[in-house]
This record gives structure tokens, sequence and C-alpha cells, in this order.
């Protein structure tokens, strides 16, 4: 493993310091697990796309003009 030296601003550490689950997890520890949490939310992103476009070919949706017509505007 290599192991490099990075600048951060103070505050960006304060933040890294404050989504520590536990006072000994590393900055590495955090950084990768905001890595995996991203990889994953892109998924769910691609996923939910996904699914709303099988909708709307499917005719399931509402216009806006619809909307406004349910709700007296």
């Amino acid at each position: 493993m290599t192991i490099s030296t990075i600048q951060i601003k103070v505050e960006t550490k304060k933040t890294l310091q404050s989504m520590k689950l536990h006072p000994r997890e590393t900055y590495e520890e955090v950084i990768e697990r905001m890595i995996e949490d991203t990889s994953e939310l892109k998924e769910q992103t691609r996923e939910e796309i996904e699914e709303a476009r099988k909708e709307i070919e499917s005719g399931k949706f509402v216009t806006h003009e619809q909307v406004k017509k349910d709700l007296g505007l």
C-alpha cells in the first residue's frame, strides 16, 4: 500500500472529523465510506431513472397541465 499526504482546508478536516462513526476511525475509512455511498447512490439513481422511463413509455404519468387542473390552478 502506498501512502500519500494531501492538503485539505481546516474546514474540510472538521467536516471529515464530524463524519467519523467512532473516534478511532481514520480519515481514509471515512473517505472510503463516502466513495462507497456515492457508488451505491449512482446505481440507485440509474435504477430509478430506468423505472421512470418505463412508466413514461407505458403512459403512467401526469402532465403539468393535468396537475394544475386537478388543483384548480
